[in-house]
């Protein structure tokens, strides 16, 4: 009979396998906030090219002054859930700005964006229905997906062919209701969804829609709305959801954002906006701050986007191969896993923070630095980086010396 320590045994054998295969993932401890550089606890400074940060606003003085005013206001915690006592004026404001900065009617706030993604699909569809779901999408997305007794299909990604494909088959199958769901841009490729072609194909199979746009809400599209602005469909998508976590301010926080009848059950049924604390006050209160900024000016997404731009150039022709695209995640490709943690580390030595992904984060095979450009990085930060990228990777034997 097995005991115990037999299992904590087990446990540091699979650790120790990891260690030993080079895939081990040790985190890194910066000392500060984030920004254009940041300070690791060994007291260098080195440029950082790996956070979510695209639109430099979680340092920012108006949306800190808006955390701080809210904390004084609105206290620290609710140290409750929604429907009890944990509903302050605050959360209702800011799930109508954002309902009205994405297009829909109503929206619902969750700890998490993963929350907000593993509690959309169980409380919506039944054994009768169907959702079907890009072969990419976010790990959020498909443990939803799971908790949800609907009929599950998967099409490959971004293929319009085999989605249609998909969308015959749950009709074949007795679908009731069908969900087609995806990534408004996919987080490790930079991808971003055909939602005009999508919207298209599920409106002549009578389906839904819904997108999570974590990497797209605040500055893909003209005025920063997101994939269904970009994509010029927006306003014709059933369900979005996305994160407080990124660009709107980067602390915490997810939501859900759709038609009344949507949040309304939602708010009835969801287990993780039924079971979890409320957001605290100073996220909600700085993420009102955020929603007044990117109103008000496109002025940080316009300049994310030419630094996009530039540096998507400037690394093509250090002799880099990067996956083809215009988002600001830009997928270094390296393939395989262990050099891509060489990598990692040598640029980290050369005063560069940037991450190597393997599997099972991306296919075995597909290893890779995932760069993301910031608005708050200027010409010389990206400079630098290109130079300690090209070093590093003459070294390493990945680029022509």
């Amino acid at each position: 009979m097995s005991t115990a320590e037999d299992f904590y045994a087990h446990l540091r054998q699979e650790l120790q396998t990891i260690r030993d295969a080079g895939l081990f993932k040790s985190e890194r401890v910066i000392t500060g906030p984030q920004g254009a550089v940041v300070h690791t606890n060994d007291g260098r400074e080195v440029i950082n090219l790996c956070a979510n940060n695209y639109l430099g606003l979680s340092a920012h003085p108006a949306v800190l002054s808006a955390a701080h005013h809210a904390l004084d206001t609105h206290g620290y915690g609710l140290s409750s859930v929604r429907f009890i006592c944990g509903t302050q004026d605050l959360h209702k404001t800011l799930e109508q700005r954002l309902a009205r900065f994405l297009g829909t009617e109503d929206t619902i706030l969750y700890a998490a964006a993963f929350d907000a993604n593993g509690g959309l699909f169980e409380p919506l569809l039944g054994e009768q229905d169907a959702i079907i779901s890009d072969e990419l999408n976010h790990a959020s997305i498909i443990d939803g997906i799971r908790l949800c007794k609907a009929k599950r299909y998967r099409y490959k990604h971004n293929d319009m062919a085999d989605l249609e494909r998909c969308l015959q088959q749950a009709e074949a199958d007795g679908a009731r209701f069908k969900l087609v769901f995806t990534d408004g841009v996919f987080s490790m490729d930079g991808t971003i969804a055909q939602l005009d072609q999508i919207r298209a194909i599920t409106d002549r199979y009578g389906a839904l829609l819904g997108i999570d746009e974590c990497h797209a809400s605040g500055f893909l599209g003209k005025t920063g709305r997101g994939t269904h602005e970009y994509c010029e469909v927006f306003g014709k998508i059933d369900i979005i959801t996305g994160t407080l976590g990124k660009a709107l301010g980067g602390a915490s926080g997810g939501f859900t954002s759709g038609r009344k009848e949507v949040i309304e059950l939602l708010r009835q049924r969801s287990r993780p906006y039924l079971f979890s604390n409320t957001v605290a006050p100073s996220i909600v209160g700085a993420s009102i701050a955020v929603l007044d900024l990117l109103e008000g000016s496109t002025a940080l997404r316009d300049k994310l986007e030419a630094s996009t731009a530039y540096f998507r150039a400037a690394i093509q022709q250090a002799g880099f191969e990067i996956k083809p695209g215009t988002h600001p995640i830009v997928p270094i490709m390296v393939y395989d896993a262990v050099m891509a943690q060489r990598l990692s580390a040598r640029l980290l030595e050369l005063g560069v923070y940037a991450v190597g992904f393997f599997f099972p984060v991306v296919p075995k095979g597909q290893a890779r630095i995932r760069v993301q450009i910031s608005a708050v990085h200027e010409r010389e930060h990206l400079e630098r980086a290109v130079a300690a990228f090209a070093q590093a990777g003459r070294e390493l034997g990945l680029i022509k010396a």
